[in-house]
């Protein structure tokens, strides 16, 4: 069952937590299917502070000076999270020619599976994005990035199947600025032509 996010307050409506195999409702901002230049809310994006694929420790000062793609997942996810990162690679690929793309950066969720070295491999996908940053940490550090989005997740026991659980988490990609400042925001089932052609308004 989707778990209401907490945009509300931002009078976005139908955001919601989809655990991996649903990608859950479309959201909407500032309306009825709001356009992409109007998906920008100050309050998302804040700090964090994290530990990369690499195993180095970094905040958000590591990702100012150029754009970035942001997306909350997790390795063992079968579906919703691979597809999301090749679709955020196949909108990359519709950039209008010339256009620089930006970095995709995805934030574990699930700590206690997604250690440097678990999202090294898992990143290196030839299918997803080239230029791509894993993300993880403590559970004290991964809430606090969720907290920064706005975003939300929750473990959800499986106790009959072999990776005993699975993870609901908000299945948005978030644009940032080269200042760290969301512009936009994208349901992860957006067409990449159509992610493309609102990236290219703002690259």
């Amino acid at each position: 069952m989707p778990i209401p996010m907490r945009l509300a307050p931002l009078a976005v409506s139908a955001l919601a937590l989809t655990g991996c195999g649903d990608p859950g409702p479309t959201p909407t901002a500032g309306g009825a299917q709001a356009g992409c230049m109007t998906r920008a809310y100050e309050q998302i994006g804040g700090p964090i502070s994290l530990v990369d694929h690499t195993g180095a420790a970094v905040t958000e000062a590591a990702f100012k000076g150029e754009p970035s793609l942001v997306f909350f997942g997790f390795t063992y996810c079968p579906d919703v999270c691979p597809l999301t990162l090749v679709n955020i690679e196949n909108a990359l690929a519709a950039l209008p020619e010339g256009t620089e793309p930006p970095r995709t950066i995805l934030i574990s969720i699930d700590p206690g599976r997604d250690t440097p070295e678990a999202l090294a491999t898992y990143i290196a996908t030839e299918a997803f994005p080239d230029k791509i940053t894993g993300l993880t940490g403590t559970e004290e550090q991964i809430r606090a990035a969720t907290d920064a989005f706005l975003a939300d997740y929750s473990r959800i026991d499986q106790p009959e199947s072999l990776s005993e659980y699975t993870m609901n988490h908000t299945d948005l990609i978030y644009f940032m600025d080269e200042n760290w400042e969301q512009k936009t925001f994208f349901p992860s089932i957006t067409p990449p032509d159509e992610m493309a052609q609102c990236l290219g308004a703002f690259l």
